[in-house]
């Protein structure tokens, strides 16, 4: 069986202002400031976070543009300690594989300056984790599948909406990826249907937090663009 879609209902453009160029600027290099103040952190302070700055967040992430609209992606949002927890024992199982052989040298050799190891504390000490997973395809009312265009790029896209916002609402954030991921699917109840690609850590960062200094040095402007 087939499965069809209904015509979008179409409206005129809304909400959308010009802007001046020097307005248009002005806001370019607000942003860009903003963003360039986002560092990734491994240590977490264990308050607690509003969980409706969370879902404010979420719904940001949730305008993102996606393959035939299709929003192909679930954010699984765990404050449970015990899960938490499940999720830390599990993703340090996969971590001491990797850092044991699973990765190859060149890798090993890229993640030294940074000073990671298989110990991941910060997946219990956060307040929050959001688990980000990938609709591989659909499942309509009469469960049927149909199929999903563009998944990786449309949920790339919304994770950056997702930590972006999170970093305006005054959030750290850490994308922690452990392979293979499939453990969270069991810990979150997820569908076979949905594969786990990111595990955000969010909350504040630790006071004393410490960063590398390397981090902060971004390749520059012509080094990641090019004018044709």
């Amino acid at each position: 069986m087939s499965t069809t879609f209904a015509p979008p209902v179409m409206e005129a453009l809304p909400h959308y202002q010009e802007l001046s160029p020097a307005q248009m600027l002005e806001r370019a290099q607000a942003r860009y400031q903003s963003l360039l103040r986002r560092r990734t952190v491994r240590d977490f302070d264990s308050r607690p976070v509003d969980c409706a700055v969370i879902e404010h967040c979420l719904l940001a992430a949730g305008t993102a543009p996606s393959g035939a609209n299709q929003q192909p992606w679930h954010f699984a949002v765990i404050t449970d300690a015990a899960r938490k927890q499940e999720i830390r024992a599990a993703a340090e199982e996969e971590e001491r594989a990797f850092y044991a052989g699973r990765a190859p040298e060149e890798w090993l050799r890229a993640l030294a300056p940074l000073g990671t190891d298989a110990s991941k504390p910060f997946l219990e000490e956060a307040p929050l984790l959001i688990c980000i997973f990938a609709q591989k395809y659909g499942i309509d009312a009469s469960g049927e599948r149909f199929s999903h265009y563009y998944v990786p790029e449309s949920v790339g896209i919304a994770t950056g909406f997702l930590i972006g916002a999170l970093h305006e609402a005054g959030l750290a954030s850490l994308t922690h990826t452990p392979s293979p991921m499939g453990f969270l699917n069991r810990i979150c109840k997820r569908p076979d249907n949905e594969k786990p690609v990111i595990l955000l850590v969010v909350g504040y960062p630790k006071p004393g937090c410490q960063v590398p200094v390397h981090g902060g040095i971004k390749k520059p402007l012509e080094q990641i663009s090019s004018w044709l």
